[in-house]
């Protein structure tokens, strides 16, 4: 029995043996992995911000109506192109008729006094002439009548105006919508038939048209807080359209706000910049668009692809591995100068010749692949 065990304890450990020798001898024949190399380079490092925005006109006023009513007529559409002092639409005025009772009662009152003064003052002038009365009785007389006349005038007046919006109907009348500058109709939210609402202190009043000069076109946009403080008014900006990708338009930052808005989280600054458009390019509002804003550039300076930087887990130092001569990769910190998310700066750890480890094997796998 014993003799059993002893022979299955020998056949045990044969089997660890051999599977040990097998173990050992695989992991050393496995192949040394072969990681590739880089070589830093001089080139130009360009850091930028972008901002996203709009394109807007310049200058865009909204139209609004001096009186109530109804609009009667609108003689442009959307698109056009007028001049200042053109008539856009006119309004038909529906008035209270409480106001047209008593503007009528009103005309009425003052027709009575007219003819009364009228009267008194004919009736008058034929006593002056015959010596029968002063002339300071005269000319009191001839005062009454003039003002009696002056307030029938007024009477009636108002009652036109109460009535159709205007006295004469010309092209000052409250009722006529005129474009205060030359451009382009950018919208018109009402139609022939809708009621409108005068402006005034108390109501902003109903829009007729807006109008806009498209050949001064302006960005707004918004930054971020950690960017905003590496811009200043006057720096040249590139703003590239959404519907014309293929074109930049040169421009030049007018304003940055002194008041940030928090918006999810980040607070962000509105920007505006001047842009310079050509009669060529068929600009419309309200495209959306991006500004690119230079920070800070610098030439021929020795760079790396960011790619290939580490970072200390507990120093969060970055650093790099570099080829030595028994074929091994040993550690240096470098520091880092600008980076425009690609490249970066190195300005004290490496020199040009070193060879850098490419330990990020997969991004520069899918790299190859889309070269």
């Amino acid at each position: 029995m014993n003799k059993i065990v002893k022979i299955i304890l020998i056949l045990v450990a044969l089997i660890a043996l051999v599977w040990v020798l097998k173990y050992f001898k695989d992991a050393n024949s496995k192949d040394v992995v072969d990681y590739k190399v880089e070589e830093p380079f001089y080139s130009s490092i360009n850091t930028k911000a972008v901002a996203t925005g709009k394109l807007n006109p310049e200058e865009e006023i909204e139209l609004k109506p001096q009186i109530s009513g109804i609009v009667d007529k609108v003689l442009v559409e959307e698109g056009d192109i007028v001049k200042k002092g053109e008539l856009i639409a006119t309004i038909r005025v529906v008035p209270n008729e409480q106001n047209l009772v008593s503007a009528k009662s009103r005309i009425s009152t003052a027709k009575l006094s007219y003819n009364n003064a009228k009267v008194l003052f004919e009736r008058n002038r034929t006593l002056f002439d015959k010596g029968v009365i002063a002339q300071q009785d005269f000319e009191n007389s001839e005062l009454s009548f003039y003002q009696a006349k002056e307030s029938l005038n007024q009477a009636q007046n108002d009652y036109q105006i109460i009535k159709r919006g205007s006295i004469s109907g010309g092209n000052s009348a409250n009722t006529n919508i005129i474009a205060q500058i030359p451009g382009t109709i950018l919208e018109i939210p009402v139609r022939e038939g809708d009621q409108v609402i005068e402006s005034n202190n108390f109501n902003a009043g109903t829009t007729i048209a807006t109008i806009a000069d498209m050949s001064l076109m302006i960005f707004e946009g918004k930054l971020d807080e950690s960017e905003v403080g590496k811009i200043q008014e006057g720096k040249e900006v590139k703003v590239i359209l959404g519907a014309i990708r293929d074109k930049e338009f040169p421009a030049k930052l007018t304003f940055v706000a002194p008041k940030g808005i928090e918006e999810n989280g980040a607070v962000q600054f509105t920007i505006k910049a001047d842009v310079t458009i050509d009669s060529t390019t068929n600009i419309r509002a309200g495209y959306s668009a991006n500004a690119e804003i230079d920070i800070e550039a610098r030439d021929s300076v020795l760079v790396i692809r960011e790619a290939l930087l580490q970072y200390n887990r507990l120093t969060e130092k970055p650093f790099v591995e570099i080829l030595n001569g028994d074929n091994k990769f040993d550690k240096k910190d470098v520091e880092l100068g600008l980076s425009d998310g690609i490249n970066v700066e190195i300005t004290e750890g490496i020199s040009e010749g070193d060879k850098i480890k490419v330990w990020n094997k997969a991004s520069k796998d899918n790299e190859d692949e889309e070269e």
